[in-house]
């Protein structure tokens, strides 16, 4: 870290996102402000955290604090990806954020990415499946984003999942790699096989 100040924003940030199911973004935004508010330091001149360091941050939270319910709940999450990738095929989607990676509890929202050569075609079929969902303008390369409550009975819950529609021809760079040379997201076979391995222990 370049700072104690962004050490803190790292630890702070990983309990928001394991307790509050906030987002990397978001999480380091709110604790920055946090931070800053209650020691006075940071501000608008404290750079942020990378994603990197907050998810190792959240891993070792989820091992001191929920390593009992977390495994359980990450792999209801991943059979509801699964369920809906399966749905979703003709689109070519992947599995990415924290249910991909590992870090996901039950607070967590399931982010699936297709790669469409016709974004209206996605929202086309889940109209013709009478799927509801909210339509969003997407970020950076995305098409837009749409969202959508499924039911997840091993949670008793609902799960919100957001498929975030992107070009087709950015496939190509889906399965670029992080530092350690880990996927950033994975297709419905990768999936298959990561619930595959976890069912034979």
């Amino acid at each position: 870290m370049s700072n104690p100040f962004s050490e803190e924003i790292v630890v702070a940030a990983a309990r928001l996102v394991v307790e509050e199911g906030l987002e990397y973004a978001a999480a380091k935004r709110r604790a920055a402000r946090d931070l800053a508010r209650h020691g006075g330091r940071g501000g608008r001149g404290a750079g942020l955290p990378s994603n990197e360091a907050v998810e190792d941050a959240v891993r070792e939270h989820i091992a001191l604090f929920c390593a009992e319910t977390q495994p359980a709940e990450l792999a209801a999450l991943r059979r509801v990806a699964l369920d809906w990738m399966r749905r979703l095929a003709p689109f070519r989607p992947h599995l990415a954020g924290a249910v991909w990676r590992g870090t996901a509890t039950r607070l967590s929202s399931v982010h699936l990415e297709l790669y469409c050569d016709d974004s209206k075609a996605a929202e086309i079929a889940l109209v013709n499946a009478g799927v509801d969902f909210e339509l969003a303008p997407g970020s950076g390369p995305e098409l837009s984003v749409l969202s959508v409550s499924s039911p997840c009975r091993e949670l008793g819950e609902p799960v919100t999942l957001h498929l975030h529609l992107q070009d087709h021809d950015d496939l190509r760079g889906a399965l670029r790699t992080d530092g350690q040379g880990r996927t950033w997201r994975g297709d419905l076979a990768a999936l298959e096989r990561l619930l595959a391995a976890l069912e034979q222990g």
